[in-house]
């Protein structure tokens, strides 16, 4: 599972900070008194009810213990017979579970076989979804009866963590694992995707049935079926079918988008020593997901932000991260699968960090930094460090879906690699793969193979980072005796827990640098090292490797060295921001100038936007090269970066600059360059704006919003409107947030019918996705305030406005 949206997982955290650790309940693993052993479906279904029409033979025996009863989860359903062998059965059914009667005591060495004939109502389902997946009814129809002519109708399932049930009646538990058979009915035209191999399709006048099958056995949170008029754009891996299911607008970018699978996979199985271990490999993208992505086994689903076009694709593939995460998904997660949601670290930072992985074997080490950096960092803004990576309790199974899941832990297995080495490390994964494939295991199960492989003893090192919480916070201090030409490092930790790490040290004499390897194994270390010339600078955690949060007292020229001279992105990146604060000292602003030639484009990127240019007439030449990088950088988000700072100088002598970007093919590009355009051609700007593809406009919401709100343009209002409420609480705060807001100010008054009724109709939208959050009532507030003020206005339409709100208000309430 890929999350959608870390912005709102951090909105949650942050209104939950100090909620009580002692209001949360201990989670065991699901007890297995059964296992399953073979699941066979027959669906259909009635899209005008929302419903599917169910037969399953579920296969089974007793775990341990004899039984003559069977219990299955199955949420909001119609059970209308059970049966075996041909003989109903008595059973109870509380609209959660159904307790089936065997007709006799079984052993652990009898199978049977239960049929059961359902339908399964998932708009009845009861459970709600959490901030990483929005829904939890399991079976979803989207725009069933097509009355939305701009939306396609689609059917997808979304199971983790216990969704499915809501589909098909089973042990909706990932310790359990069965092979599986679907057989889909549905009209002609449409195309079915479910797990394993598509073995046979008959048709039947109007309809037609697909027969899948899966003959490996997996966890029933990753069963899936999928339904809908796509394009099917073949790939292959070896002898391995690899399928791109995408809207026909999309198909031509399928492999632009898709098309690194199968050397992901070339690499993942090398890199593991264990090849891809199932039979075909699909990927669908859907509308109206519930989160990011979902590694459902050889068919996952992706949400409709995988979409991208030319324009954006050279820009940068936005969701190639997310094709690595899930695909890596098919080993730690679908091959070996955590116990229970408290060892979910055991899927979701393996798969975290099979992004680092992938990023350093494509692009190099740098952009490894680049992508590990940005992941720490949303986790240590998080503010739930007192979160344990393995957690047994908690309030509810959705909240093991975040960031101390997913980014902390990736960051965890990165430690662990630089500690035990390359080689030890991925045999270790190796072995544990091997050892618990088509099975599951729990965390102590994965420390015992290191252990086992390594010859060392990991308890220290599970205990703090995977059973323990939070994570060093250092304040570093320095010694130096210039007598005898030593430097003495002092590293004092400050937080509550004991930890204990190695970190490296790199010392600079002038630009001379050396790496020194420490073990800290107190809360007070030092470190004496000798030097022939006092270090210019020592870098604490020169590799980027430990998370810590570390407190130095440097100086000025200390952060310009460090933005010149450090060798891992973060330190640069660190020091360009403090460095930037003092531009007002010609150094920094000559340090700040030479960033733009960082081997990092997003060094450069953050310099462009921080770089200070109101005095133009003492940094002309810096304005020389922030052109030459807006014409030439290799990489179109730096120029895109560029023309934004060129353009806040409003100087009609860069007109050529944008009038050249507004033919870029970079939609970053063509964005930035018809703002900076409109402040010194507005009639140019807006001409340009106007005439582009709506497919481009949608697109380019946010740039094109800036334009049409400063030019007052309303007109143009009813396009605004459709990104006001995700532009608002989606995107963070700062600039955009800002812009968004004046827009909704704009459109609440306005006289305009049709701007008003967009923006009713995504407030309603939002609000009822994110309405576990409370959104709605955030929502409502501002629908109030969109009656307040046409109350308050001339509007001829102010009536006809404001029962379109309350219509609104009523589909929320």
């Amino acid at each position: 599972m890929k999350i959608k949206n870390w912005f709102l997982i951090l909105f949650v955290a942050i209104t939950t900070v100090g909620f009580s650790q002692n209001n949360l309940i201990y989670k065991a693993e699901r007890e297995k008194t059964h296992t399953l052993i073979h699941t066979k479906l027959k669906v259909d279904f009635n899209f005008s009810k929302k419903q599917l029409n169910g037969e399953a033979w579920v296969t089974a025996k007793p775990y341990f213990y004899a039984s003559n009863q069977f219990i299955l989860d199955a949420k909001s359903m119609l059970i209308h017979e059970i049966s075996l062998n041909g003989s109903k059965l008595d059973f109870d059914y509380d609209d959660y579970k159904v307790t089936v009667k065997l007709p006799k005591k079984y052993t652990k060495e009898e199978e049977f076989t239960v049929y059961i004939k359902y339908t399964a109502r998932p708009e009845k389902v009861k459970e709600q979804g959490s901030a990483a997946i929005t829904s939890a009814k399991g079976l979803y129809f989207i725009n069933a009866d097509g009355a939305d002519k701009n939306k396609p109708t689609q059917i997808w399932t979304q199971g983790e963590t216990e969704g499915s049930s809501c589909w098909f009646p089973t042990i909706d538990a990932p310790n359990q694992k069965s092979t599986e058979e679907i057989y889909i009915t549905v009209p002609n035209k449409y195309i079915t995707l479910s797990n394993g191999a598509l073995i046979s399709q008959t048709k039947n006048g109007e309809n037609r049935t697909d027969y899948w099958k899966m003959d490996k056995k997996h966890a029933p949170y990753l069963f899936f079926l999928g339904v809908g008029e796509f394009e099917v754009i073949k790939d292959t891996y070896k002898d391995i079918a690899v399928d791109y299911y995408v809207e026909k607008e999309y198909a031509k970018y399928a492999k632009d988008i898709f098309g690194n699978t199968p050397e992901m996979m070339q690499f993942f199985s090398d890199k593991l020593g264990v090849e891809f271990p199932w039979n075909k490999y699909s990927q669908i993208v859907v509308r109206d997901y519930v989160s990011g992505a979902m590694e459902n086994t050889t068919a996952v689903v992706h949400g409709e932000q995988a979409y991208q076009t030319k324009g954006q694709l050279v820009d940068e593939n936005k969701h190639e991260n997310t094709i690595a995460h899930e695909l890596f998904h098919h080993w730690f997660g679908d091959l070996v699968t955590s116990e229970s949601w408290s060892n979910l670290t055991l899927n979701e930072s393996f798969a975290n960090y099979s992004e680092y992985l992938w990023q350093e074997y494509k692009y190099g080490q740098e952009a490894a930094e680049m992508h590990m950096t940005e992941n720490v960092k949303l986790y240590l803004d998080e503010q739930e460090s007192d979160k344990k990576l393995v957690r047994f309790n908690y309030i509810d199974k959705e909240d093991m879906f975040d960031l101390v899941s997913y980014n902390k832990g990736g960051a965890i297995l990165h430690m662990l690699r630089n500690y035990i080495g390359d080689e030890a490390f991925f045999i270790s994964l190796k072995t544990y793969l091997n050892k618990y494939k088509y099975k599951a295991a729990e965390a102590h199960q994965l420390r015992l193979v290191f252990e086992e492989v390594t010859g060392k003893d990991l308890n220290w090192f599970f205990n703090q980072w995977y059973f323990g919480a939070n994570h060093p916070k250092i304040d570093v201090s320095y010694d130096y005796n210039k007598l005898r030409k030593t430097v003495t490092v002092n590293i004092q930790q400050l937080q509550a827990e004991d930890f204990q790490f190695p970190i490296t040290l790199d010392i600079f004499e002038g630009n001379k640098r050396r790496r020194e390897t420490v073990f800290v194994e107190n809360n007070d270390a030092s470190f004496t090292f000798d030097f022939k010339t006092q270090p210019t600078l020592i870098q604490v955690n020169a590799d980027g490797v430990l998370l810590a949060e570390i407190n130095e007292n440097k100086i000025l020229s200390d952060y310009i060295f460090q933005l010149r001279n450090a060798q891992h992105y973060a330190h640069r990146k660190e020091a360009l921001l403090k460095v930037a604060k003092k531009q007002d000292d010609k150094d920094a602003f000559n340090a700040v100038v030479d960033a733009l030639n960082d081997s990092s484009f997003k060094i450069r990127v953050l310099a462009l936007e921080k770089i200070d240019l109101i005095n133009k007439s003492t940094k002309k030449e810096a304005i020389r090269k922030i052109m030459q990088v807006a014409n030439s950088d290799k990489k179109t988000l730096v120029q895109a970066a560029a023309i934004e700072t060129l353009g806040k100088l409003t100087d009609p002598e860069l007109k050529e600059i944008f009038v050249k970007g507004l033919e870029s093919e970079s939609y970053a590009v063509l964005g930035k360059s018809l703002v900076a355009m409109y402040y010194v051609d507005k009639d140019l700007a807006l001409k340009k704006s106007k005439e582009l593809p709506d497919e481009v406009r949608k697109i380019l919401a946010t740039p094109l919003t800036k334009i049409f709100i400063e030019s007052n343009d309303e007109t143009e209002l009813p396009f605004i409107a459709k990104s006001v409420v995700s532009g608002m609480f989606l995107s963070g705060a700062g600039p955009t947030k800002a812009l968004y807001e004046k827009a909704f100010a704009m459109i609440s008054k306005s006289n305009n019918m049709e701007a008003v009724q967009n923006m009713v109709v995504d407030m309603v939208a939002k609000g009822n996705q994110y309405k576990k959050f409370s959104f709605d009532k955030v929502v409502i507030n501002l629908m109030r305030t969109m009656i307040k003020d046409q109350e308050k206005s001339d509007n001829s339409n102010k009536e006809r406005n404001i029962a379109i709100v309350k219509e609104g208000m009523m589909g929320l309430l």
